[in-house]
């Protein structure tokens, strides 16, 4: 692909990995935070590290003026009752099953982009790499 003469495959090859690249990013913040490390191989820090994460954002999104505040006072610090506070808060709001709506709706929109390619966009081969990361748990 590096020496392309479609441009029309090109961009469409670009958009799906795009979309894979960030379906993957999602997965590994909320894999970071409730995935289990015997599995993952980590122990996850993007709440201690004050990484701007996809569960963050849409924490803050969501949160109330009371929930705003406790990202505030417990996002960043290295304490374990804070880091586990957070981790609470993204229960209470919901984000498990959001991540899961995202995860199923994610996986449908590239599965019917790849479907709708043309011009020697090699179908299967993004195919086996979307059937792959679908659903991974490290």
């Amino acid at each position: 692909m590096c020496s392309y003469k479609d441009a029309e495959a090109f961009r469409q090859s670009k958009t799906i990995l795009l979309e894979m690249g960030n379906f993957f990013q999602v997965q590994d913040d909320f894999l970071d935070c409730f995935g289990n490390p015997e599995v993952t191989g980590k122990v996850g820090t993007d709440i201690q590290d004050n990484k701007c994460s996809w569960l963050a954002v849409v924490a803050m999104q969501r949160a109330n003026v009371e929930q705003k505040q406790i990202m505030i006072d417990c996002y960043g610090k290295e304490d374990p009752a804070k880091v586990e506070r957070v981790k609470e808060l993204y229960k209470e709001l919901g984000l498990p099953s959001t991540y899961a709506i995202f995860e199923e709706e994610s996986y449908n929109m590239i599965k019917t982009h790849i479907q709708q390619t043309s011009r020697g966009v090699p179908h299967q081969t993004f195919l086996q790499i979307l059937n792959k990361i679908y659903q991974r748990d490290s």
